[in-house]
């Protein structure tokens, strides 16, 4: 892949990402997600590309918190289906080996 500009990590920015809404492009346009990547440290990188320059962009997205983590286990210990605490009931969270990751965040919010 090709050179990547960092985004800080603005929490409006991943407000809008969470709640599916169009995001602006530092070069006018907007960007469109390409991927996410799974981090080692519990984190997770979304890949965006600009719409009108093709420029690449990435921002990093912080890993679970305690608060997540605990509403997550609440729910599987009551026997639901986990939705991702960020993007709400319209992602639900996926089993990846032994833990609970939402597909479009790359975050793992408990164990299966």
């Amino acid at each position: 892949m090709g050179y990547v500009l960092q985004l800080d990590g603005d929490k409006q920015l991943l407000k809008r990402y969470y709640a599916g809404q169009q995001m602006e492009s530092p070069n006018g346009g907007y960007l469109m997600l390409l991927g996410v990547r799974s981090g080692a440290d519990g984190g997770s990188v979304g890949i965006f590309e600009c719409s009108v320059s093709s420029l690449r962009y990435e921002i990093a997205i912080p890993k679970a918190t305690r608060a997540e983590r605990k509403k997550v286990k609440e729910a599987v210990d009551e026997g639901e289906e986990p939705e991702c605490p960020r993007h709400g009931y319209t992602h639900r969270l996926v089993r990846a080996g032994k833990d609970l990751v939402c597909g479009s965040c790359g975050i793992a919010y408990g164990k299966a």
